[in-house]
């Protein structure tokens, strides 16, 4: 778990914001755990932590992209992570994820899509 307090790192403006978009995907924060996971496209993330900032549960991490990872990314995918520092979001908690949909409406590239766990 995140050394840092949850309250500390959420931004109320971020939350709210993203709380109000029209376009809000998922399940209001009524899902259970493990129904679904956010998928972190890195071709697209700039590890801006929006996601960070909005997410309730703590289910983010911004830092720097595993070369396995930088890697697999696509030529532009390369081109843009080295533009902005090597920096990616990953989901090391995404089991704590009860789709609130904040994260996806939060973020500034649209890295982020909620996926339903086929069980």
């Amino acid at each position: 778990m995140s050394n840092e307090n949850p309250n500390n790192r959420l931004n109320k403006e971020k939350v709210k914001k993203a709380a109000q978009h029209p376009k809000r995907p998922g399940e209001k924060c009524q899902a259970k755990p493990n129904q679904y996971i956010p998928i972190i496209n890195q071709n697209k993330c700039e590890g801006k932590r929006d996601c960070v900032e909005v997410c309730p549960y703590d289910v983010f991490e911004v830092r720097q992209i595993d070369d396995e990872d930088f890697n697999k990314l696509s030529f532009f995918g390369k081109l843009k992570s080295r533009t902005h520092g090597r920096i990616t979001a990953y989901t090391p908690r995404a089991e704590m994820c009860l789709a609130c949909g904040l994260c996806v409406v939060a973020c500034p590239e649209k890295a982020i899509t909620l996926t339903k766990v086929i069980s």
